[in-house]
């Protein structure tokens, strides 16, 4: 009986032991995710251009549980597309046109509710196209001046603001601080080296078949391009059948999940969930 004894607690022992090398080697992805008070409703402040010395002006959705003083959370960068363009150095109210597309419409609608708290800021172009230094300045400067993990900076724009995303990841690549990106109805240029700067960075880009405003040709190719590279993370493409240029509404709120062309990537997760399994590093 004691050797029957001595046998089960040594089983135990190892099993125990075993489990814990296991949990230590491998991590949940989102174990300092879920170590983030839970956002019960944030505050979602506007900073017109030249209140302070960011490049562009700005909407910033903060948690319920945030303080400058940490901890430190993971940071959504949104650019919008043309229309929403503005200057509220001269006209304050400019900046609220921000606010009718993306996550900043969702936070607005208190609809937005992603699986973790995370600040969202909502830049704004005031002269004509996002320039790709004073995008990666913004970042720069938000990452010196909220407590943002800088591990997890994530980047999404639609239509312009697609643009723009792909200019950060293909033109600018590591530098640019992003961990991840979602570019929307987006376009760029294939130019010798832009693939092979994307492709360092996690990408997953959706579009409309028959979106005639901004073709899905250049994420088609770019999309090739950089699995053709082998790259540690694969480039996911959605193609939304039906939608016109309009691919974004159903992305970003989540309602287009299961509706993209069968011959491309499924839209099977949530694109924030999707962001949160990637931090620098890992």
């Amino acid at each position: 009986m004691k050797r029957l004894f001595v046998l089960c607690l040594t089983v135990c022992c190892i099993v125990f032991l075993l489990n814990s090398c296991k949990d230590d080697d491998n991590p949940s992805p989102t174990a300092d995710l879920e170590a983030l008070p839970a956002d019960t409703g944030g505050t979602h402040t506007p900073h017109k251009l030249n209140s302070d010395a960011s490049p562009y002006a700005y909407y910033m959705y903060t948690p319920s549980g945030y303080t400058n003083d940490g901890p430190k959370y993971p940071l959504l960068i949104f650019l919008h597309g043309s229309g929403e363009q503005g200057n509220s150095s001269t006209n304050a109210a400019m900046l609220d046109k921000v606010l009718v597309n993306g996550p900043p419409k969702l936070i607005k609608s208190k609809t937005w509710k992603p699986k973790y708290p995370m600040l969202v800021a909502s830049l704004q172009c005031h002269d004509g196209w996002w320039d790709v230094t004073k995008t990666k300045k913004v970042t720069e400067f938000l990452m010196a001046n909220y407590a943002v993990d800088t591990t997890r900076i994530y980047m999404t724009g639609l239509s312009m603001g697609g643009y723009g995303v792909w200019d950060q990841i293909a033109v600018v690549g590591v530098g640019a601080h992003i961990t991840a990106a979602v570019p929307i109805s987006g376009s760029g240029n294939l130019v010798p080296g832009r693939a092979q700067r994307a492709s360092a960075i996690p990408i997953w880009s959706f579009h409309g078949v028959d979106d005639k405003t901004v073709l899905p040709d250049f994420d088609i190719a770019m999309t090739k391009a950089i699995n053709d590279l082998s790259p540690k993370i694969r480039a996911k493409l959605t193609i939304y059948p039906g939608t016109g240029h309009d691919a974004w509404s159903k992305t970003y709120d989540g309602t287009g999940k299961g509706t993209g062309a069968a011959t491309y990537d499924q839209f099977d997760m949530d694109i924030y969930e999707w962001m949160f399994q990637y931090k620098k590093g890992k």
